[in-house]
Formats: structure tokens, sequence, C-alpha cells
């Protein structure tokens, strides 16, 4: 079938990820069969689910699968996050992937990586666990003052334990603590303010978190990405595991972490980390919808 073909049918459909009911979570389309799929087709067909991500499975000759993610406005991303997360647990909950209910390993190239990732059944649930890429740093923001402009925010309310600065486990964001949870919710970004600070510290997208002091392997988060037309996203697994690495680093945690994501936008979501010493996300979704995608 030619990538022009007007009768194409594929399988298609949402998952909400990090979700233990319906409706929470970080929803995912999911375009399986899309080896025949050009570029702009599936720009066109990830602004027509109009979610945060849309991810498209393909074969690989490198991996078991091989996975391409654009944002409704287009944009390719990468990394391992729920875009990843989303199709192997979509797949896995369609019984594609064959027997899980003792953990199996698989490949996934994406991005132009190849990263593991398992897959197991419990209880008659399916988890993933996620690896990304070794932890890189960029310097340590030196001025503060145009980044708390751009959040809506006091430079007092940006801590500098540990400063804000670049994390990349396999895409940059800009990871920012801030004084606690309320101010996390607080945070009102003006986007060309934030596209600036971003552009400069060669970031794709700001990270704001808050520990929570009743349990400190906790955090708090929210997730802004206007450099892809990302507003704001309810569960960001590629920018979690840079900063379980980066507090890692820092020996503010010195073993697994839960961050909460997405309440403000009433999509609460639980991501799960580990370090092995790579960052490694885990979570489970849940299938909202199923059917075919006509072209």
């Amino acid at each position: 079938m030619s990538p022009q073909s007007s009768t194409a049918s594929l399988v298609a459909g949402l998952i909400d990820v990090f979700a233990d009911t319906a409706l929470s979570g970080s929803p995912l389309a999911v375009v399986e069969g899309a080896d025949t799929l050009s570029d702009a087709q599936m720009r066109r067909i990830s602004g027509e689910f109009n979610q945060a991500e849309t991810t498209f499975i393909m074969r690989s000759d490198r991996a078991d699968l091989k996975l391409r993610s654009f944002t409704a406005s287009g944009a390719e991303v990468g990394g391992a996050g729920h875009n990843a997360l989303g199709a192997w647990l979509w797949l896995a909950e369609d019984g594609k992937l064959g027997p899980i209910e003792v953990p199996r390993q698989f490949r996934q190239e994406i991005g132009g990586e190849v990263l593991p990732i398992e897959l197991r059944r419990t209880d008659g649930r399916t988890f993933g666990r996620m690896k990304q890429s070794t932890l890189k740093l960029g310097p340590a923001l030196a001025d503060v003052a145009p980044l708390t402009a751009a959040l809506g925010l006091a430079p007092e309310d940006v801590l500098s334990d540990p400063p804000p600065r670049v994390g990349d486990t396999g895409v940059a964001h800009l990871l920012v603590r801030l004084r606690d949870i309320a101010t996390v919710d607080r945070a009102e970004p003006s986007a060309k303010g934030l596209l600036k600070v971003l552009h400069a510290a060669s970031a794709e997208g700001c990270y704001v978190y808050a520990f929570d002091e009743a349990a400190p392997e906790r955090a708090y988060a929210r997730f802004f990405n206007p450099t892809v037309g990302l507003w704001e996203d309810a569960a960001t697994g590629t920018a979690a595991g840079p900063l379980a690495a980066y507090l890692a680093d820092q020996g503010l945690i010195n073993g697994p972490i839960e961050i909460e994501q997405g309440t403000k936008m009433g999509r609460r979501s639980i991501l799960r980390l580990g370090l092995a010493p790579e960052p490694e996300i885990s979570g489970a979704g849940v299938i909202v919808m199923r059917g075919r995608l006509s072209l």
C-alpha cells in the first residue's frame, strides 16, 4: 500500500497512561501498522486526534518495534515517556504481545535510540517499566529573573537547592524547584517569556516541581512545553526521568520516587521512578477507545 493510498484502514484508539481509572492520567492516541504513512499523514492524523501526543507503531530492523510520536501541532517528539509506554500498554492490553504473566523484555526504537522496556501482567492489569538514557546536565541557570517572570512568580518562589538547570535522559527539559505545592499550582506561565527562557537554555519544556513535605519520597509537578505547541501536559515521563536522576545526583533522594502530575488539569497522574542507575519509569494505563482509522 503506498503512502498516498486512500483506502488505508488502521487500528487506532486512545489510552490513558499513568492512570488507574479511565479519564485520568495522560491520554495518548495510538495508531498501529503505520509503516506506510508519510510524515505529512502522521502529522495530519495527530492534528485530527488533537491529543498532547499521538504515537505511531511500526516495524523495526533494530528492535521489536519502532515508535514515532507527534504533538497535535505536528512537532515530532522523542524520548521514552508516556508516548512510548502507552503504545506498549495498548498492544499488551489488546493481547498482541503474547503472554506476559511472567515479566518479558522488549526493545523499542524511538528517537534514534534503542531502549528496553519490561512488561508484566498482575491482577488483571498490565504494567510497563522503561529505562531511559543516562542523565546529561546543563549548567545551572545563572539568572533566574527571566524564568520567574515567565512563570508569573516572584524570585523567592524558585529555590536554589538544587538550582534550575536542564536535565536530559532522552529529551532536554528545564527542571525548576519551587517553594511548595501551592506555588506549583500558582504558576501562570507566559508563553512568550517561557519560550525565550527555554530557547536560551537549549531546553524543550519546563518541569516545575515541589516536594511533598508530608512524604519526602514524593514530588508534585506541572509541565509546560510551548516549544512544541503543548501548553500543559498531564504526565511527562521524559521530564520525570531526568528529574529523578537530577535529584539523586544532588543527593536529595537515594531511592524510588513518585511524582504526581496533572492534578491542576483535572487529570491526576502518578509516575513511579527508580534508578538502576539510569532512570526507570513505570506505570499502567486504561484503554478508553478502540476503533479503525480510515484514510
